[in-house]
């Protein structure tokens, strides 16, 4: 038999395995609307029995490890779909603060997502104007006011082109900012996971059970720093996880080895690097990423392809015009100033003094419209440095392949949103805390505990007997 004392024993260790239990419940409960947090169960087992002449008898229970509930797989899964979702969730806002930025330049049929109830005229309807009001002074070449409204459209593109170019240029810079802003947050979590590292090797192997809140805290680093770049991590036998990124390995145990710090490769667009060693990364994910690849992707092309439309405008309105004569006689100047977007303008001579416009095709011939008749028709004509297009056709391309693009990062963030969704549910299903549950586990340790106290009290009541037999 155990004798009293020993079954006094007993009651003590189950009244401190069901305390234990209570005070795990608890913990759970009081971070139930933490994101972070894995709910812990306390594992308890039967303790050693003690041999006795009827065999092996029982001593009770005792509390051998308080587990962390966590899927390893599902938490892989979820910092994968990390970096895919803070890729997407960067371009499409890229993209949609491009959107913004241009406004009603984007306002063609073409455009996804624009307003159409706008009045205010888009890039393809200036380009009309623009020869529209050519045709308008060949059709009545004499006409100062014909004239006029020509350059007003003339100068109201290049304000517009202008406009685009310097609002695509604060999208660039800015895309850039976030790039330095995002690389300066990943090296802080960076060092945090190393000194959550050592942490967890230095409690776990002093306590020898698992540092659960700490891994807590580090897989919650773990996953905000694959939203910024695509990580791959191992674990060590000790509890602590090695980072790398671009294939070069960041943090091996407590130790920082390297961090990320931007460069730029000489055309003033910032990239990524090791800071000591140098090395160019191959990121390919992450919001880092994502704003690289909006920046040099679909911003730069829209870029270019609003430059090259503007430089081609300037050379073919400024062949044809060049050619032509004034009302005064003139010749020979541009009707055009600028080589790109960004420094298009029209001839300061003519918005002083519409009749210098060259629209005649001889000197000393005012009703000539010779040259305004050939502008005009410039705008149905294909144009070779815009891929035969002409310059609406060519335009309207443009705004169709940002307006696929948009639409291509809304279809991949509502595609991560599903998924995510499903992850974060299947996650919470193991690790997510229930109120219903653990108000459950509290009502059954509370009442374990009440009756391990009954043993208590019996066995005191029994050595009380026990020693008054003796007096």
């Amino acid at each position: 038999m155990l004798g009293l004392f020993a079954t006094l024993n007993l009651g003590a260790r189950a009244l401190q395995a069901q305390q234990t239990g209570v005070e795990i419940a608890g913990q759970n409960l009081a971070n139930i609307n933490n994101p972070a947090y894995a709910r812990q169960r306390v594992d308890i087992q039967t303790s050693l029995p003690t041999p006795t002449s009827v065999g092996p008898q029982g001593t009770g229970s005792q509390v051998v490890s308080i587990e962390q509930l966590r899927n390893s797989l599902l938490d892989g899964q979820i910092v994968n779909e990390s970096s895919v979702g803070g890729y997407w969730n960067t371009q499409q806002s890229a993209l949609q603060n491009t959107q913004a930025e241009l406004g009603q330049f984007l306002n063609t049929s073409s455009t996804t997502g624009t307003d159409s109830t706008s009045t205010s005229p888009g890039l393809s309807d200036q380009l009309n104007g623009l020869f529209n009001a050519f045709q308008s002074v060949a059709t009545d070449p004499t006409s100062l006011s014909q004239r006029q409204a020509l350059v007003n459209h003339g100068q109201s593109l290049a304000s517009s082109l202008n406009q685009a170019s310097q609002n695509l240029g604060s999208v660039n810079t800015m895309l850039n900012t976030s790039v330095g802003n995002d690389v300066t947050s990943a090296n802080q979590l960076l060092s945090d996971i190393a000194g959550l590292n050592g942490q967890i090797t230095q409690t776990e192997a002093l306590g020898g059970g698992k540092a659960n809140d700490l891994r807590d805290l580090r897989e919650q680093d773990l996953e905000q720093l694959a939203n910024l770049v695509n990580i791959d991590t191992s674990t060590a036998a000790d509890g602590s996880v090695a980072v790398s990124i671009g294939g070069t390995q960041l943090v091996s145990g407590q130790q920082t080895l390297d961090t990320l710090q931007t460069y730029d490769p000489g055309n003033g667009e910032l990239l990524v690097r090791t800071a000591t060693s140098g090395t160019p990364l191959t990121l390919t994910g992450g919001t880092i990423q994502g704003a690289i690849d909006a920046r040099d992707g679909t911003l730069q092309s829209l870029r270019t392809g609003l430059d090259n439309l503007a430089s081609a405008l300037i050379t073919q309105v400024n062949n044809v015009y060049q050619t032509g004569y004034d009302l005064n006689g003139n010749t020979g100047a541009a009707f055009f100033t600028g080589t790109d977007a960004a420094t298009l303008g029209v001839n300061a001579a003519l918005l002083t003094d519409p009749s210098a416009v060259q629209a005649a095709g001889a000197a000393g011939a005012p009703g000539d419209n010779t040259v305004a008749l050939a502008l005009a028709q410039l705008g149905q004509q294909s144009i070779a440095a815009l891929g035969n297009q002409t310059f609406i056709s060519g335009y309207t391309g443009q705004v169709a392949n940002f307006g696929n693009a948009l639409a291509n990062a809304n279809d991949q963030v509502n595609n991560f949103s599903a998924v995510n969704t499903m992850l974060a549910q299947q996650r919470d299903s193991v690790s997510g805390v229930s109120v219903e549950e653990e108000m459950a586990n509290l009502i059954s340790f509370q009442s374990a505990y009440q009756a391990s106290s009954k043993i208590i009290t019996t066995v005191d009541q029994m050595l009380q007997t026990l020693v008054a037999l003796k007096t």
